[in-house]
């Protein structure tokens, strides 16, 4: 939900002038980076889009990769294997943004002068010094504070747009959430799981008869040893010196494992169960095993009542996206866009 933002927010972490941190339509932030610091991009302002005549710039476009991976300034760049991609969405992100702001203009908003006043003075806050502002006005706005109001101008135009169109439009009531949670039912159902420690003797695939008696003796063993501990480090201890499977070097312990996951004698064996106690000896084709109950969790469904503030969520940033995407695609389809 890009747009969801206020206008703070519609502009990249500048540098110095001689950074290649780049201005857009609002400032967002100011950072402390030297020059020596930011990575070696430069920009030309030479066209990279055209939509219904306005000039979008190399400028515009490394402002939006940079806020989509801000982490380049600290890397020396992007990353070579995403930097396609992120440019893609950068271009398409600023094609969009220019959409919004015409669309704005067409419609015929206006931006209070209280607002702009507001907003440029929150903007100021965020330089240490006059000096860096100063600097900053004369690396991205030509020295123009004018400038300046005019693309915070243009930011607010974009917000009221995005505010009418999506944001409003994308609100989720309390009916819709269970209408949604009525009709997922399965989805917020936990199945049945249990947590639960093993021994086992684990003989050969094919055991000779000899090999077969002496993992049964072994087996019988363990048994007797399990079945005379009292508790779960006990019977830890127990699984980490006799067990032959892969959870002995972790006290036998499986965790948690759904019932839907475990073979039939398990299941079975656990039916007779209760937490802390322990089975017989289980046989599953040539291994035996012995096992702890932990824990026994029943099925249950989370209500409601557990899932709303995340499903409201969740359903909104859905309703957000599709409204989006359909303003977008309604905006393109009357657009004239060029590509450089």
């Amino acid at each position: 939900m890009k747009h969801k933002l206020p206008i703070c927010a519609l502009l990249l972490v500048l540098a110095s002038a001689a950074s290649a941190q780049i201005a857009s339509h609002a400032p967002t932030a100011v950072a402390s980076t030297t020059a020596s610091q930011a990575p070696a991009l430069q920009v030309s302002d030479k066209p990279v889009a055209r939509v219904n005549g306005a000039v979008l710039t190399d400028r515009d476009l490394l402002r939006e990769m940079y806020a989509i991976f801000p982490y380049a300034q600290q890397h020396n760049g992007f990353p070579k294997a995403q930097e396609a991609a992120i440019r893609q969405g950068a271009l398409e992100m600023i094609i969009f943004e220019e959409l919004v702001y015409q669309e704005g203009v067409r419609r015929k908003l206006t931006v209070p002068p209280e607002k702009l006043n507001r907003a440029e003075a929150e903007f100021k806050k965020q330089f240490n010094s006059p000096d860096q502002y100063q600097q900053y006005l004369q690396a991205e706005m030509h020295g123009s504070e004018q400038q300046l109001r005019q693309q915070m101008k243009r930011s607010l135009l974009i917000e009221q747009v995005m505010k009418s169109d999506v944001e409003n439009r994308s609100a989720v009531s309390l009916a819709e959430v269970k209408a949604y949670y009525d009709k997922n039912a399965a989805k917020y159902t936990q199945p049945e799981s249990f947590s639960f420690q093993s021994i086992s003797v684990v003989p050969p695939l094919k055991p000779t008869a000899t090999q077969a008696t002496e993992a049964q003796k072994k087996a019988q063993d363990g048994l007797r040893q399990a079945k005379a501990t009292k508790s779960y480090q006990d019977f830890g201890l127990i699984a980490e010196k006799i067990s032959e499977d892969d959870f002995r070097v972790n006290m036998g312990d499986h965790k948690v494992i759904g019932r839907d996951k475990l073979p039939p004698q398990i299941l079975k064996a656990f039916s007779a169960m209760q937490p802390g106690q322990v089975s017989g000896l289980i046989q599953i084709e040539s291994a035996y095993t012995v096992v702890r109950m932990t824990t026994h969790n029943p099925s249950k469904k989370k209500s409601l009542e557990e899932v709303k503030v995340d499903l409201k969520v969740e359903l909104q940033k859905r309703k957000y996206e599709k409204l989006r995407s359909g303003l977008a695609k309604q905006l393109r389809a009357k657009a004239k866009i060029e590509v450089s």
